[in-house]
């Protein structure tokens, strides 16, 4: 049975105030709780209406109902198990490869999105914006769908990081240099921007390359891709230049 108090903090975490507060976060359904579970991710309390879990103690898990869950879940429609999980000290960035990083994200579904993303394609950090979507606001962990346990994200000051930074800095503009014509380098940092609003003035005087995704649509009145959608064209295209045409 799940007492008010684990109820009050549970619910809390879907707050960024009290995630920061508790250093923990939640994590839902079988698939997303099983890779953190096989991650460096420490687990606090599994709540679950299922009975097996690889690699989980006893005391650790919390038997409850269908609508026990349903009162702690951040999901419309839950899905058999919810887990706490301490977040981990963040690791500093090693810049070599490719780095993406995020001006101003702000959609869950996106940052999620563009985590698998990195992870698929050996992506090994992600640097965001202090402003972008918190990490682990419940709906960028569930987008994830794991892969928040194979990708260094860090939050850091962006235009300060970019300025420092020694290797090429690759932004996406409407304007800039048609992707697919480019010699792409096997290291540098490929900048997305805003949903609304792009690169922001001040990143985009930092970019040292522009690059573009041309369309291709006859009539061409598309204003723009949505962000993770480009961010994958980009790191198929960068990722297989690695490899030789």
């Amino acid at each position: 049975m799940v007492s008010k108090n684990q109820i009050k903090l549970i619910t809390g975490l879907q707050q960024k105030k009290y995630r920061k507060q508790h250093k923990l976060f939640i994590a839902e359904g079988i698939k997303v709780v099983q890779e953190l579970l096989n991650s460096n991710f420490e687990l606090q309390e599994l709540y679950t209406t299922q009975t097996v879990f690889q690699g989980v103690t006893t005391a650790k898990i919390i038997p409850v109902t269908d609508a026990e869950l349903k009162k702690i879940s951040a999901l419309t429609n839950p899905n058999s198990c919810l887990g706490v999980f301490k977040m981990p000290e963040t690791k500093q960035v090693t810049e070599k490869g490719l780095i993406v990083a995020l001006d101003d994200v702000r959609d869950p579904g996106n940052l999620g999105t563009i985590i698998r993303l990195c992870d698929w394609f050996g992506i090994e950090n992600l640097v965001c914006s202090e402003q972008s979507v918190d990490l682990y606001n419940p709906k960028v962990v569930q987008a994830t769908m794991g892969s928040i346990a194979r990708v260094n994200v860090v939050y850091t000051d962006l235009e300060n990081y970019i300025t420092n930074t020694r290797l090429p800095v690759f932004g996406t503009f409407m304007d800039g240099e048609n992707v697919y014509t480019q010699k792409l380098p096997q290291e540098g940092i490929i900048v997305m921007g805003n949903e609304a609003n792009g690169i922001s003035d001040a990143i985009a005087q930092k970019v040292t390359q522009k690059i573009a995704i041309p369309r291709f649509g006859k009539v061409q009145e598309t204003e723009s891709l949505n962000v993770a959608t480009a961010t994958a064209i980009l790191l198929s295209e960068f990722c297989r230049n690695l490899n030789g045409r």
